[in-house]
């Protein structure tokens, strides 16, 4: 794990993002890592276990004497509530900021669902939830991802035309207002990339994840932080434009990817089969269908044809793809077929491609380390201790 950015290398803030980054370790360690004396270093670690920052995870072997104490930066003692939010459906968890999920629930929604009714709805169940798991008085903040582009800074979304009713509406005050803690907001799909960075262990390397639903749209991690780009667009793969293809999309155009193969569109090319649902699409090819399956793996070539073009230009470690359409084993294959054949050799070479890990929900462990980044950021530390 790459280290967060911090302030002053004598700081507690800084302290603990060292053992975030490379603990547990034992004091000694610690020090050899930070350059403090041990006198200050012993009082940068009595202030973090009064913050309940601190945490001891066993003992270091010794070959004679006392075993060394191990300490790691306290990710499990700290609550988040955290929301995904997507055309159909809404889920939302109680997490610690390691992304154990303690309870969750998840609500299919209809098309077209309202902010009015779907937010209320959300701030309702995680307050239950709180109260069910124990976890309402360590409760740090909220993460909440929705589709489309974010402005953080007014704590807006610019929501695809799949949900136009969500268009600027104010994401952060109804739970800020009610909760008193922290909102962050994310695309979902960075939130999914962010997710199966954090599944991997967060490693030392670049990596694309993509969201195969309803829509479709892709999520960086460069040095250990999301990409959102000048305009918090980056990703958008949704709407790269195939030649050769005048199938509308929503956004108005005609022949983007998102048109010809996302959930959406294999849904609406097995219609006529009688599938209905991205539900009905995975059941269909799970059985073997042959017509499901090669409209599938078709989808996934079409999606691998503009992912060889991000491959070759960002040169990422890792692809990883999600989504109830995106992780199908024909969608998959047919996209990893494509890239290997189509990216540049040595951006080939080194990439990894593979679905986010089965039985984890990779968009709120997304959420989850997000959050954590924050709440435990050397600033958001400096800040706790009046530094």
């Amino acid at each position: 794990m790459r280290a967060p950015r911090s302030g002053p290398a004598t700081s507690p803030g800084h302290v603990l993002a060292v053992l975030r980054a490379e603990g547990p370790l034992t004091r000694q360690e610690l020090q050899d890592r930070v350059g403090l004396s041990r006198a200050t270093l012993v009082e940068r670690l009595d202030l973090l276990q009064r913050l309940s920052l601190l945490r001891q995870t066993g003992h270091r072997a010794s070959s004679g004497g006392r075993p060394a104490e191990m300490l790691a930066a306290n990710d499990i003692g700290r609550t988040a509530l955290v929301a995904d939010v997507g055309q159909r459906h809404a889920t939302i968890a109680v997490v610690d900021l390691r992304g154990t999920v303690f309870a969750q629930v998840h609500r299919p929604l209809p098309v077209r669902h309202l902010p009015g009714e779907t937010l209320p709805y959300l701030l309702d169940t995680g307050r239950r939830l709180l109260a069910e798991t124990g976890r309402a008085d360590s409760l740090c903040a909220f993460g909440l991802s929705v589709p489309g582009q974010i402005d953080h800074e007014q704590g807006t979304t610019l929501a695809p035309p799949t949900m136009p009713e969500w268009r600027g509406i104010r994401l952060r005050e109804p739970f800020a207002d009610t909760l008193s803690v922290p909102v962050f907001l994310e695309n979902d799909a960075n939130a999914l990339a962010f997710g199966a960075y954090c599944d991997l262990g967060r490693p030392d390397a670049a990596l694309v994840g993509v969201k195969v639903g309803t829509g479709i749209g892709a999520g960086l991690v460069i040095s250990g932080r999301t990409h959102r780009g000048e305009t918090s667009s980056a990703g958008e793969i949704g709407h790269i434009r195939i030649e050769g293809n005048d199938q509308r999309c929503d956004c108005g155009r005609r022949g983007c990817v998102s048109a010809i193969a996302s959930g959406q569109a294999v849904i609406r090319q097995l219609r006529p089969t009688g599938v209905r649902t991205a539900e009905d699409v995975v059941r269909r090819v799970r059985a073997g269908h042959p017509e499901a399956v090669g409209v599938t793996a078709a989808a996934g070539r079409l999606v691998g044809a503009v992912l060889a073009t991000v491959v070759t230009i960002v040169n990422p470690r890792y692809l990883r793809v999600g989504g109830a359409i995106g992780v199908l084993p024909p969608f998959l294959d047919g996209l990893r077929e494509t890239v290997l054949a189509n990216a540049h050799t040595s951006a080939r070479d080194g990439v990894d491609v593979g679905p986010c890990v089965v039985g984890s929900n990779t968009t709120l462990a997304g959420l989850a380390g997000l959050v954590a980044d924050e709440m435990l950021s050397p600033a958001a530390v400096d800040a706790l201790a009046h530094l």
